[in-house]
């Protein structure tokens, strides 16, 4: 059964073809993905389901949005339509704020764009001091965000604050000018017409992609709101694509608030995130 799921995505153009089809399998046995060594046979129902989730799949819906779930650092986080699918990359963003947190006694964070939640709740649930507000502009997504913000509350982590807003906004969370100390964001950076995916383009919300013509005009409007909400001596951290590592850090020097602008690589060695200090 998996040998054959496994050619259909292939052929498909699934670019993980065999994890994907044991993925699914183990989501609709219920087990966790190891457990199917163990299994000799699939029961009927489960194989009919499983079928037709591989036809979503072999379509490109997103594996996430047929198992309702995505693994992030040490949290599994409910996704769905209408909100984007946190990334492996992000991981390292989110390690690197979490670097700049430590040792620090109930410090403020602020994580723009938030989606999912999947950064803010990281740091909530690696660093328990931590007051951290989520900003989601798009309503469709801040359904996801909320309800994974009280999934962790229920399962014991610190609570986050989850506000509506546009990151780009001058007034967001004017309440916390000069006393944050990160600001991090996963800002929608696509530039316009660019080739996706299909997974991304049909299902990721367009409001978490696109970023005008070279991907960085919510970022330069992002970077006002950035620099009022730090202290001084506050940190910055902002997510890219690969081909802006030379962009975005210019942006960020250009806005001539920050000192301390570096760009950092993913685990593959290509451009992922740029990290500034408020002057």
């Amino acid at each position: 059964m998996l040998a054959d799921a496994s050619r259909r995505l292939t052929e498909a153009g699934v670019a993980s073809p065999r994890v994907d089809a044991e993925l699914l399998l183990a989501a609709v046995l219920d087990v966790p993905r190891s457990g199917l060594l163990t299994l000799d046979t699939v029961p009927e129902g489960a194989a009919t389901r499983f079928a037709a989730l591989l036809d979503q799949r072999a379509d490109r819906v997103p594996l996430q949005h047929l198992t309702g779930r995505a693994p992030f650092r040490f949290l599994e986080l409910a996704v769905g339509p209408g909100v984007f699918v946190p990334r492996p990359e992000t991981e390292q963003l989110t390690g690197w704020a979490l670097e700049r947190l430590a040792g620090l006694d109930g410090p403020i964070v602020v994580d723009l764009g938030s989606g999912s939640g999947a950064i803010a709740l990281s740091i909530a649930h690696e660093h328990p001091g931590a007051r951290v507000t989520a900003v989601e502009r798009d309503p469709g997504a801040l359904a996801w965000t909320r309800h994974n913000a009280m999934a962790r509350v229920a399962a014991g982590d610190t609570p986050v604050g989850v506000v509506q807003g546009d990151m780009t906004d001058p007034t967001l969370l004017a309440e916390l000018d000069g006393r944050v100390a990160v600001v991090v964001s996963n800002p929608p950076y696509v530039p316009d017409g660019a080739v996706l995916p299909r997974e991304v383009a049909d299902h990721d919300p367009p409001l978490a992609l696109w970023g005008g013509p070279d991907g960085l005009d919510v970022v330069r409007g992002m970077l006002a709101v950035a620099a009022r909400l730090l202290h001084p001596g506050g940190w910055l951290g902002i997510e890219h694509a690969d081909q802006q590592g030379g962009a975005l850090p210019a942006v960020v020097r250009a806005h001539g608030g920050f000192t301390d602008v570096e760009d950092h690589p993913d685990l593959a060695g290509r451009p992922r995130f740029t990290t500034a200090r408020r002057a």
